[in-house]
Order: C-alpha cells, then structure tokens, then sequence
C-alpha cells in the first residue's frame, strides 16, 4: 500500500489521473472499475479534460442504489453519464452499471460477476471510503471474500449520503455492490479520500488491523494500492511523515 499525501485534494487527485491515464494509454482495451459519490468527481473532470481515448475501454460500476429509476438525479447511472460517460468517446455497450431494478437481483449479481470475468477482469479499480471504512457499499462486518449481492446500508451511511436527497428518509435502504472479493480481484486500485471526517477511517484502513469491521482495512493485503490523501484525511495517520518522504524520494522508474 503506497500513501500519497499532498498539500491539497486538488493536488491528489491531479497525480491520481495520472496514473489511470496511464494505464488507459499503455493498454487501450483496459476494463476500468469506477466509483461514484462526490469524491471522484473532480477525478473525472480531470480525465476527461485529457482527450484520452476510451473507445476500446470497458467500465465497471461499483455499486447502485436499488429502487431508483435510472433517470432518477441521484441513480449511479445517472452520475456516470453526467460527470463522465457522456463527456468521453466510451462505446455505451462497454459500459457496466448494476441494475437496481433487475427482476430477479441474485441472478443479476452471478451475471455482473461473469461479465466482470469475460471482460479479463478489472485492470484499475478507483475507490472511494465512507466514514465507517466501507468500500464500495460494503458495510462492516462485511465478508471479506465477498461477491456482487444485495446491501442493507447502515444508518451512517444513509445519513452521509442524505446530502444529496434532501433528507435521509429519501436514500434508498439497499443497494448492490461489487463485494469485497470482487474489488480484490481487481489488478491496480486508486483510492482517493479528503477532509477531517474520512481521518479516522483512513487511519483504521492503512495503519489498524485488517478486519471486517473496517472494510476497507483488507486492501493492505493487495499488491498494488494507492492511496490518495489531503493533509485533512491524512492527520490521524501515526506514520505520515514516512509516507511523505517516499513519496518525494522515489527512483525515476518508479514515477508514474
């Protein structure tokens, strides 16, 4: 797990575009899973301000609210083609957002899954984090093996995400979500995370001990995380002063 702590989100997130830009030019066919919530946003207008070219990549959504419409304002399919899709020359049939109206969700969930394989997995995964340390909708107490499936959000949850409802009444009470397992399958992940409330779950993730409770803790285990960091979010981290300093003494190779 790499930490990257810069002066602002701004800043992080500037390096993180660089490095799915850099991927998406070494491997023009590359199947990338993507986040939502208000935390990417200013990924996605950073690569679409790139002109990369998207015609032979393939996307998978994280997660989607059940219920909603997806015309609804706040359904993850309509944010995707707001704040990226319709910006970016992405082919619409590469395009893989879960179906919170499927008729028979199991069933949807084994097929997210198949086409996630077909597809020859997930090059890079962007994640964002909750305030209880979930990724993706995984909640804690999530299994750590797990796959695409229904989630029952957590109060906390609903009330951070009731900011773009109106009220918490309005957020849907479950979801579907890649599962855990699905999002460690994925080669390369990207997780971006800014402010004084994403501090404490930061910490948990990057310096506590890998637990279910703290979902997001089990990317520890992953060969290639990297984890993005305004000085806010990174101010309860005991070792920030390591991170900053490998950051700034990497080998030329190592420079991405």
């Amino acid at each position: 797990m790499e930490i990257i702590i810069q002066a602002s989100a701004q800043a992080a997130t500037e390096i993180a575009s660089r490095t799915i830009a850099h991927v998406l030019r070494r491997k023009p066919h590359a199947v990338l899973g993507l986040a939502t919530g208000s935390t990417p946003v200013q990924l996605y207008k950073l690569l679409i301000d790139m002109n990369l070219d998207w015609r032979q990549v393939s996307s998978f959504n994280l997660d989607e609210y059940v219920g909603l419409p997806k015309a609804h304002p706040q359904s993850y399919h309509s944010f995707m083609w707001a704040n990226l899709f319709k910006h970016i020359n992405i082919d619409p049939q590469n395009v893989h957002i879960p179906d919170g109206n499927a008729p028979d969700m199991a069933s949807h969930c084994l097929a997210y899954e198949q086409k996630i394989r077909q597809a020859g997995g997930i090059d890079l995964q962007v994640l964002g984090i909750g305030t209880d340390g979930h990724i993706g909708f995984n909640e804690p107490s999530s299994s750590l093996g797990s796959r695409t499936r229904i989630k029952t959000l957590t109060r906390q949850t609903r009330q951070d995400n009731a900011r773009f409802f109106g009220n918490e009444d309005q957020v849907p009470s479950h979801v579907i979500t890649m599962g855990i397992g699905t999002i460690m399958d994925a080669r390369q992940h990207v997780l971006l995370a800014f402010g004084p409330h994403k501090a404490r779950a930061v910490a948990q993730t990057v310096e506590g001990p890998i637990t279910a409770m703290v979902p997001a803790s089990i990317l520890q285990m992953h060969p290639d995380t990297r984890v993005y960091l305004d000085p806010e979010a990174a101010e309860q981290l005991q070792r920030s002063d390591y991170y900053r300093w490998v950051f700034e003494h990497k080998p030329l190779w190592q420079r991405v």
